[in-house]
């Protein structure tokens, strides 16, 4: 508890938070977690995408993380663009003042430090480095915890990511490759360490018998369009992903599989509706899942996954179920390897039903040893993230860190 006398530690949390995105509010949810069972007295706010969504969810007071509400629209007309520029004005100073506000800023996941999918400088980018430049100036720490990076092409989001960074408290990763990616561009990542993703810090729900035989198949998909160097073949690419998928699960149903389709952000609802059309049948079902304990709960009771968002991959391994990768990133791969499953990605921008159908009834073939393997994998997961938290702890509260030692000693010399 913390002294009557004392100030609670204040603490805010930072991102695209609350906009839609599944993947990005389990990493808040699992930072959540943390902050209630190590510091239940820090006083715990957002600065995010949907601020409405947070504070209904979580339960704690969030602020819109851009002044002007259109930021992630097209600007095409005069008005537009102007509201545009003069919120990235207003921006400085909505976030310097939020920032000061606070001891410690956590920045929970996500993939802040990369642009594998399509991605202006003015954005998130921009964003990301007020945050870590208002910190530097105010005193406060700034963790990016678990977050993803990749190399990036353009030179102005670059530039933003590198400075951002630099200009944190601390930084650890959910990958290699992501750490490799900021020391590319120049970042000193010699104490920066790896860690599994934060979404593996959340409850798992029961495994299910899975008595019949075959059961279902979750195939996870995505408005995808390629990467931000794709933006001449975003289309091409989608229209193939799209071809590719929809006939993976028309097969499927030709063998009489019942595929349960899932998402895991609401831009990918047409792609869902895409494949309802196409493969005209009462074998094919969607969820709606709201959270990633939905998605986990999917997972779970499916007999395989074949998906491309990497939380909806993250789910289904988490869940100990077998799964194949729709990779778009290295990070899906990097993922697939640490759990054990690496052989089983398939490139999400040149998809092959009848390739892919190939390697996922290998992988069901090998489906209790696959099993076993992630459930030993999970467990060093959980045991990972225990030392992530308590890394946390130690760079970003360390009186309260002292205080509790101190706490502890005096109990052990008191104690009979």
């Amino acid at each position: 508890m913390t002294p009557a006398d004392e100030t609670p530690v204040r603490v805010g949390v930072f991102g695209l938070l609350g906009s839609g995105n599944l993947g990005n509010d389990g990493s808040l949810e699992a930072v959540l977690g943390y902050l209630r069972a190590e510091h239940p007295e820090a006083a715990v706010d957002a600065l995010c995408g949907g601020p409405e969504a947070v504070t209904t969810r979580y339960g704690i007071p969030a602020t819109r993380l851009h002044w002007y509400r259109g930021e992630y629209r097209t600007a095409s007309r005069a008005g537009a663009i102007a509201g545009k520029g003069l919120g990235k004005l207003v921006d400085v100073f909505r976030t310097a003042a939020w920032v000061r506000r606070h001891d410690v800023v956590i920045v929970p996941g996500m993939g802040v430090l990369e642009a594998t999918l399509p991605l202006r400088p003015w954005g998130f980018p921009y964003a990301l480095f007020l945050l870590c430049a208002s910190g530097r100036l105010f005193g406060t720490r700034v963790a990016l915890a678990g977050v993803g990076a990749a190399p990036i092409g353009n030179r102005p989001t670059r530039t933003l990511v590198r400075w951002s960074a630099r200009l944190a408290t601390y930084r650890s990763y959910r990958d290699t490759q992501s750490r490799d990616a900021m020391r590319k561009m120049g970042v000193d990542t010699v104490r920066d360490k790896v860690y599994p993703d934060l979404a593996f810090a959340l409850p798992t729900p029961p495994a299910s018998a899975h008595a019949s035989r075959p059961g279902p198949v979750c195939v996870g998909v995505m408005d995808f369009h390629g990467g931000n160097d794709d933006r001449a073949r975003a289309e091409e690419i989608h229209r193939r992903y799209l071809d590719g998928t929809t006939r993976f699960v028309r097969t499927l149903v030709e063998d009489g599989r019942q595929v349960r389709l899932l998402t895991g952000d609401e831009c990918d609802a047409p792609v869902v509706a895409a494949i309802l059309d196409a493969v005209d049948s009462p074998l094919v079902t969607a969820a709606e899942p709201a959270s990633l304990a939905d998605l986990m709960k999917e997972t779970a009771a499916a007999d395989a996954v074949v998906a491309t968002r990497y939380h909806n991959l993250i789910c289904a391994l988490k869940a100990g179920t077998p799964t194949l990768a729709l990779s778009y990133a290295a990070k899906s791969d990097a993922l697939m390897d640490r759990m054990g499953l690496g052989t089983y990605c398939h490139p999400a921008r040149e998809v092959d039903a009848d390739r892919l159908l190939e390697q996922f009834r290998e992988l069901e073939q090998r489906s209790a040893q696959l099993r076993r393997t992630l459930t030993e994998r999970n467990l060093t997961a959980t045991r990972q993230l225990q030392d992530q938290f308590a890394e946390l702890t130690a760079a970003l509260f360390p009186t309260t860190d002292q205080d509790r030692a101190r706490a502890h000693a005096r109990a052990r010399q008191e104690a009979p």
